[in-house]
Order: structure tokens, then sequence, then C-alpha cells
């Protein structure tokens, strides 16, 4: 029963512990002499991708490949799907020229990569697995995208980055970080343990737990500032940081993931990928060619919507 307490309680601490460390690590960044742009595009851009890797490191390092990948999986269908329909359906999405011109891009072609990678069927290879080379080559792709993101930017993403980053005392700074490590730490190791125990308990798949309890879990805080966003009308925050976050999913938690253990990969998972192949090519479809130009509108964020819940239903009830 401890188990399960901890479970719940570790989604807690692993987010609290994401935040904490993010407000700490900002504010020792600026007595260090960073600025706000800089600060914003690396310490805050990892921040919402902090919760699926602190989860896939442990994951990885217990053996737990299935719970790995089903994460990284999950939370990008449900920020495509879930997190920008949700927001669009409250406010139409104008989308901003960076993400039409570059990110939109970026994230299908990790999702073709992730695809090529795990299917070593395709380069006629028996065993489908992410190796420590792909995960190398992950970590590659995303050294390079971090590149295109901190110097290759235009105006519109530099304002993007540019957030409002409050100094606190030294005191509290190294106190916040300290608390948001040790968060992550225990509220990760706590997840994983669980996720092992309802496995065991439930005989359902580590890789089905992940795709949809643990990366709706992680989502959560994602969800709830998006949602907030939309009320206020700022909705292009909500795409930006979606999209974002899938693109360092793949090629940051996935790549570290890998490089770890090798990741033995279920061809079932295969549906999912192809979901979120149609969902990104949703949203380009919508951004690109639909009635009103580089906006996503109710309709078709209640359409994404609908697809969540496709989503849930195939991976609940077809794959468990």
């Amino acid at each position: 029963m401890i188990v399960y307490i901890l479970f719940v309680v570790g989604f807690i601490v692993l987010i609290a512990g994401a935040h904490f460390l993010i407000k700490g690590a900002s504010s020792l960044g600026l007595r260090l002499g960073l600025s706000q742009l800089v600060i914003g595009l690396t310490i805050v851009s990892l921040g919402t991708s902090l919760p699926e890797l602190i989860i896939n490191v442990f994951a990885s390092i217990n053996g737990n490949t299935g719970l790995a990948i089903g994460n990284v999986i999950g939370s990008n269908i449900t920020n495509t799907l879930l997190i920008v329909g949700t927001a669009a359906l409250i406010y139409p999405i104008k989308v901003n020229k960076i993400v039409v011109k570059r990110d939109i891009w970026i994230n299908l072609l990790a999702i073709v990569i992730l695809l090529l990678l795990a299917n070593d069927f395709i380069f006629g290879r028996p065993d489908n697995t992410i190796s420590k080379i792909d995960g190398l080559i992950l970590l590659g792709f995303f050294t390079y995208y971090a590149y295109l993101s901190f110097y290759k930017s235009g105006p519109s993403s530099k304002e993007t980055g540019e957030q409002k980053i409050k100094t606190m005392t030294l005191f509290l700074s190294v106190v916040l970080t300290l608390s948001g490590i040790a968060g992550l730490y225990f509220g990760g190791k706590w997840i994983v343990a669980g996720i092992q125990k309802l496995s065991s308990d439930f005989g359902i798949s580590e890789s089905v737990l992940g795709l949809t309890l643990v990366a709706g879990a992680t989502s959560l805080p994602e969800l709830v500032t998006s949602v907030l966003a939309a009320l206020k009308k700022n909705v292009d925050i909500a795409l930006g940081n979606a999209i974002g976050s899938n693109i360092f999913n793949i090629f940051l938690v996935l790549g570290v993931s890998a490089v770890i253990k090798p990741i033995d990969f279920e061809t079932g998972l295969n549906i999912q990928i192809g979901l979120l192949v149609l969902a990104s090519l949703m949203l380009l479809m919508y951004i690109r060619t639909g009635k009103e130009s580089r906006t996503i509108s109710r309709t078709e964020g209640t359409l994404l919507l609908l697809g969540y819940f496709a989503f849930l239903y195939i991976s609940i009830f077809m794959q468990s």
C-alpha cells in the first residue's frame, strides 16, 4: 500500500521539484551574469521536459525500458492533442512565425527519426532496439536544435525566451535549487517503483502505463499553464511550449535514456507513433491551410481533443 501512496505523492514531489529547480537555477544564473534570454532558452526551456527526463533516467537505470519509451511517446501525444487542443478550444491559437517556419518541421522530423531508429527491421536487422549509438544520434540532433534555438533564433523567438525571471537572495536560490534536485530524485524514484508495482499487480505493461498514466500526470502542469494562458488570450505560448517539449522529449530525454540502457522497442507502439505522425500532420495542415492563416481554430482544437480520446481508447483497451 505504501508503494501506491508514494507513487501518487511522487508526481506532486516531482513536479514541485522541477518548479523549484527552475526558479532556483534561474536566479543563480542571473547572479552569475547570464541574461534573461539565455536563461529562458536554456534552463526554463529544459524545465518543461525535466519530469519526463528524471522518470526516464530512473526507468533506464532499473531496466524499465518499456516505461521509458512509453513515457516519451505518450507525453508527445498528450502535448499535441490534449494541451494544444484544449488551448485552441478555449481561444483560437495564432501561431508564432518561428514555429511555422522551423519548429513544426523539426517536430515532424524528430518523430520520423524515432520511427526509423526504433524499427531495425526496416534496415534488415532482427532486433528492434534503440541502441546507445542511436541515443548518441538523438543527442546530436538535440545539440543542433539547441544551437538553432540559441544562435539562429529570430526576433519573435527571442521575445519568447525573454521571460521575467526574478532574482532572489543567494541563500534562497541555493535552497530552492537543492530542494528541486531532491524533489526530482525522490519523486522519480517513487513513480518508477509505483509503475513496477502497478504493472505486476494488474498485468498492465509498463509501456501502456507510460503512454497513458505517467504521460498524462507529468503533462498536467503544462495543461494548467496552457488553460490559464488561453483564458488570458496568450495562446501562442501553448503551442510553442508543446512543440518545443516534444522535440526535447525525443532528442534529449529518449537520447539520454538509450545511452544509459538500450531500449527494447515493442512494435505495437508503432500504432502510437503513427498517431503522433498523424497528429503532427493535422497541426501542420491547420496552420498552413486552415480557414485563417497561421491559426488553429476552436473547431480544429475540438478535432485534436477527439484524437486524444481515440489515443486513450486504443492504448488502454486495445493494447493492455
